[in-house]
């Protein structure tokens, strides 16, 4: 009795161990391929509790989740012969765990070294430039080129790949900092000269406006008077109208041209007859002289007469000492 229990013992602990190693647990976002006696199974196991022999069959989970892999800063010369270093980041998943398992021994390291070689094939065969300012087109011909050795043949596929940052020279930053500096100068200088080109448009504009309209420069003098006088430690000139000068123009002008007219009547009225008469066969040119020309001489001679009698009664030293001595 006592052997047999013991035998029944004995069964259940090995039926026990039998089982424990035929169950294989498989998560969700894995998959098993299981190898019998070496040779593969067609057959891949999803997640949960899976069963195999156990004896002579062995499983192998494969992760199917996108895996990042960091490529190393790699060196390389671009294709305008300019040194620098780069280094990406690489996004991939397996596709085929079967493929991932049988083709490749170690698909993670494979990945990195064809990621690194494909980064400097295709740094070569860009320039600096371009590889600054374009990195979308940069990524995209990345991934394409690692597309085509690891997808088929190896199960994986590129999900995405990014480079994280580029290492320049120093003396490269430097003549790229000049550059930058030069080329915003540039700008700036365009920018100020269209914008001196807008307002000298407007400006021609706004003077034809106000030569259309006199009123409009005496409006905006005064704007302007306005804006000065809001400081009050500043001393404001007024300027002359012109338009008051044109007013005294055209005053002075019609003044001159009435007393032409004036002189003109005056001279065309007839001489009184207390005054000689001379034919005008007989008058010589001193004599023959209209009445305002004689009204003319007497006046001159009157004055210089007055003038005569002035300067000789106008008192000498010679007198002044004489009173001062009498």
């Amino acid at each position: 009795m006592g052997v047999l229990i013991t035998v029944l013992v004995v069964c259940a602990v090995a039926g026990l161990v039998l089982l424990a190693l035929s169950v294989r647990n498989v998560q969700q976002y894995e998959k098993g391929v299981v190898f019998r006696f070496g040779r593969l199974l067609p057959d891949i196991r999803g997640p949960g509790l899976r069963v195999i022999r156990p004896i002579g069959d062995r499983m192998r989970k494969v992760s199917v989740q996108t895996e990042v892999l960091g490529i190393p800063p790699q060196g390389s010369i671009t294709a305008d012969n300019v040194t620098l270093t780069v280094d990406a980041v690489v996004y991939f998943k397996v596709i085929d765990p079967v493929k991932a398992l049988v083709n490749v021994r170690d698909y993670r390291a494979a990945v990195s070294q064809i990621a690194q070689t494909s980064l400097r094939s295709v740094i070569g065969r860009a320039d600096l430039d371009t590889l600054l300012s374009d990195r979308d087109h940069i990524n995209a011909e990345l991934k394409k080129v690692m597309d085509a050795p690891t997808e088929e043949p190896w199960g994986l596929r590129i999900e995405r790949v990014e480079i994280k940052d580029i290492a320049l020279p120093g003396s490269m930053m430097r003549s790229m900092s000049k550059q930058a500096e030069a080329e915003r100068e540039r700008r700036a200088r365009v920018i100020a000269a269209d914008g001196e080109f807008q307002a000298s448009q407007r400006l021609t504009d706004a003077a034809a406006t106000m030569a259309d309209t006199p009123g409009a420069l005496q409006l905006r003098l005064l704007q302007t008077v306005v804006d000065v006088s809001a400081e009050k430690n500043s001393t404001l000139v007024m300027p002359f109208p012109v338009e008051m000068l044109r007013f005294f123009e055209h005053q002075s002008r019609g003044d001159d041209g009435e007393s032409d007219g004036r002189v003109a009547r005056r001279s065309d009225q007839p001489a009184p007859l207390s005054s000689p008469t001379v034919a005008p066969e007989q008058a010589s040119p001193a004599t023959a002289l209209t009445p305002t020309a004689h009204l003319l001489d007497e006046r001159a001679a009157g004055r210089a007469e007055v003038a005569r009698e002035r300067r000789d009664n106008w008192p000498t030293r010679r007198n002044a000492e004489e009173s001062l001595s009498g």
